[in-house]
């Protein structure tokens, strides 16, 4: 790539952000625009001092721009946002941001974390792993992680760590954006159903999987977890080597003696074979999970030693939104989970009342993603709220509502009251901040479910608790 300027159009999208802090360690300067930007991305740019135009105009574009990359996202069309419309006639090269990372990543040792859930924590694992050993990676994170400087590096390293999303490229290009990185090893968390906007089937979804491990070449390696029956379904036959992990699958790796707490440790088994005893600060098992897979693709190909994956393991801060603690000065935690899928609540609510099993545990949900919005899945509702003794559940997003079945909030509502749920409509953030406040006991657990930002109550409520129970 031979850029000196780039212009990003949907700059505070994860990949976006984390794409161009690529280019711009290349030596490429950044300009770039967005709307309806939040936290934490929007901070981390300014942060970075990474300029961005707040709307979307087409005086945005600068004259001298070499390239103009893209995002996906249903407010990027050109018959809908002018400065879209500009770049498209301009004459200037367009791209997606996959495409300038199929670029950067030619000719590297890719490790590509895909799957339905776990890829962001998977991902910054592995990044996080190599990079306290000294190893230096390229990675590209699609989650802000704590301890990070930035979620997007380009390293000396002959490593390239990707988070590897299966979501379309562009709103020119349906390939799926990790069909574009260049994958010569790939671990593979789960193949659950998502996204059923853009893939209304499994078997829909499931067929940009199949590519991905198909285009595995033979030096590679396929690592999947046994445990989720659709990823082991796909680990068929294959050029490259397979290898599995699981929670508790005895036969191949696995964790063992697991001893929870707020600091969790277990041995890290291969078959009946100890290989060392790692530690996290991480909860739940389905992190314990990701740990063992992460162990397992790092020590197979040999780019660490037992010791040195046990130094990474046992100092990652996590992923930021991923069963992130938001109120230290409090005696009430807050966690954030990230509730994108039916899969990513539960595992979120699991882990809460694995570690608090006697504290009285408050959800703050919102149905931000097409998933939950989608009239096809309300089923999912039946039982996603297992273990909360009340549910909030805020207004549903509108992005895009009127391109699928949209539910209402109030059929949201009705159906989680109908499974026995004690759930409850909030719309005004000040309002819902007011009834939280009122019922809140000081040894309750709340945990706040979303991808968005719950109009703004994902910083309120942290504040209220620790103002309210400070500890």
């Amino acid at each position: 790539m031979n850029f000196s300027k780039a212009h990003f159009i949907g700059i505070a999208g994860k990949g976006m952000s984390a794409t161009a802090l690529l280019l711009r360690q290349m030596g490429v300067q950044i300009s770039g625009s967005d709307e309806g930007f939040y936290p934490p991305v929007s901070d981390y740019l300014r942060n970075e001092k990474i300029p961005f135009a707040a709307g979307y105009r087409k005086q945005n574009i600068p004259d001298d721009a070499d390239v103009i990359v893209i995002g996906k996202n249903a407010k990027l069309q050109p018959d809908s946002n002018e400065e879209v419309r500009a770049a498209m006639d301009s004459g200037k090269l367009v791209r997606s941001f996959a495409d300038l990372l199929h670029d950067m990543t030619a000719g590297c040792e890719t490790i590509v974390a895909a799957g339905s859930y776990g890829k962001s924590t998977c991902s910054a694992l592995l990044a996080w792993c190599l990079k306290v050993s000294s190893r230096d990676p390229s990675y590209f994170i699609g989650e802000i992680t704590n301890g990070f400087e930035r979620h997007a590096h380009r390293g000396q390293g002959p490593t390239f760590v990707l988070e590897g999303d299966e979501y379309p490229a562009s709103n020119w290009d349906n390939r799926s954006k990790f069909l574009r990185y260049n994958a010569k090893n790939v671990l593979l968390t789960s193949a659950t159903h998502d996204h059923i906007n853009v893939f209304p089937t499994h078997a829909d979804y499931l067929s940009p999987f199949q590519s991905l491990l198909g285009s595995l070449p033979s030096d590679g390696l396929l690592v999947v977890c046994s445990s989720e029956p659709h990823a082991r379904a796909l680990a068929g036959s294959l050029a490259c080597p397979i290898v599995f992990y699981a929670l508790d699958d005895k036969a191949h790796w696995h964790a063992a003696n697991i001893a929870r707490g707020a600091e969790t440790g277990f041995d890290l088994m291969r078959g009946s074979e100890k290989i060392i005893r790692l530690s996290t600060r991480m909860l739940g098992n389905h992190n314990i999970e990701n740990i063992v897979g992460v162990s397992a693709m790092l020590l197979e190909k040999k780019l660490l030693s037992p010791e040195e994956l046990s130094a990474g393991m046992s100092t990652f801060l996590g992923v930021k939104r991923r069963m992130e603690l938001l109120s230290p000065a409090s005696k009430v935690p807050v966690y954030e989970g990230f509730g994108s899928s039916y899969e990513k609540a539960r595992s979120a609510i699991v882990a809460t009342k694995l570690h608090f099993p006697d504290r009285r545990l408050i959800i703050v949900f919102e149905p931000h993603t097409f998933t939950w919005r989608n009239r096809a899945a309300i089923s999912a509702y039946d039982d996603v709220f297992a273990g909360a003794s009340r549910v909030f559940i805020y207004q549903p997003a509108s992005q895009g509502a009127g391109t699928h079945a949209q539910l209402t909030q109030d059929e949201i509502v009705a159906r989680v009251r109908a499974a026995n749920y004690d759930a409850e409509a909030i719309s005004d953030p000040d309002e819902a901040l007011a009834r939280l406040g009122d019922m809140l006991l000081p040894d309750d657990v709340v945990l706040l479910l979303t991808s968005g930002e719950l109009g703004g109550l994902i910083r309120t409520i942290p504040q209220l608790v620790e103002a309210k129970y400070p500890g």
